[in-house]
């Protein structure tokens, strides 16, 4: 039976440090950000709160690839192989490490991959808003194409090569690789753009960048799903934004580090 960390004394950072931020973007930060660009050093050692929102504690994840690109060879191979990081990952040590992030009545376990779809019914287009990905996700689940929403469902959506999401005034390749969200009826999601530029490959495979990209959203959407709501640092963001580009390997897939508050580290 896993054992809950010492509890430590929550240390407020003061405002100046809260602008401190590691990008431009504003709290909450949900972004994997270019790994191009410029990152301040944490004004204090981060330390995540908890703020009494929803955890996935048993992550129930299916993968979105849409598009009829994903039909092409070259494609549809990338989608097989991170359907297999994902049948891998959910059970893997990386899930361990966040039992820390357990609280009462919520115990942070491993997870299981529900499933995958190539949908090709529509087409995101050279460029999709954030609010498509959105609507796309609700009707898919109100039309039964989806798996319905619950506590622990988590909707990965992989964009095929170039098209650009837009979210929040920014962009993919632009401004960021990735990012979770949750809709106002509580769909947790998260968006993985084709990795086709340099900042979002950050010298990686186009596989190993799409492995780092998603275990960094994958921790984050358990540990924080509405973002803010959950394991937050108000002057770093989130487990993943602390350790934004820092990896290791697992079972030779490329992860990303993530913040440990027991370790005060990212590991």
């Amino acid at each position: 039976m896993a054992t809950r960390p010492k509890t430590k004394k929550i240390v407020e950072p003061s405002a100046s440090a809260a602008r401190e931020t590691q990008t431009k973007f504003k709290h909450p930060w949900r972004i994997v950000p270019l790994q191009t660009a410029p990152r301040l050093g944490a004004a204090i050692t981060p330390q995540l709160t908890y703020r009494n929102g929803p955890l996935l504690t048993n992550v129930e994840a299916f993968t979105v690839f849409w598009g009829k690109a994903w039909q092409d060879a070259t494609n549809s191979a990338v989608a097989k192989q991170m359907n297999e990081f994902f049948d891998f990952i959910l059970t893997s040590k990386l899930m361990d490490q966040l039992v820390e992030y357990s609280v009462d009545g919520k115990t942070i376990g491993h997870g299981t991959r529900t499933g995958s779809l190539t949908m090709t019914s529509s087409e995101p287009g050279s460029k999709v808003q954030d609010s498509a990905i959105q609507k796309m996700l609700q009707s898919a689940i109100a039309a039964g194409t989806l798996p319905a929403k619950s506590a622990n469902a988590l909707y990965f959506v992989f964009l095929p090569p170039g098209t650009q999401v837009e979210q929040g005034g920014s962009a993919s390749c632009t401004d960021f690789c990735g990012y979770h969200d949750a809709t106002r009826d509580n769909i947790f999601y998260a968006t993985m753009p084709y990795p086709n530029c340099s900042g979002c490959e950050g010298g990686l495979s186009t596989l190993d960048a799409l492995t780092s990209t998603s275990s960094h959203e994958l921790c984050e959407a358990i540990t924080d799903p509405v973002p803010g709501q959950g394991w937050y640092d108000d002057a770093n963001g989130e487990i993943g934004d602390i350790c934004a580009w820092k990896t290791k390997r697992l079972n030779g897939y490329t992860v990303q580090l993530e913040w440990s508050n027991a370790a005060e580290a990212c590991v």
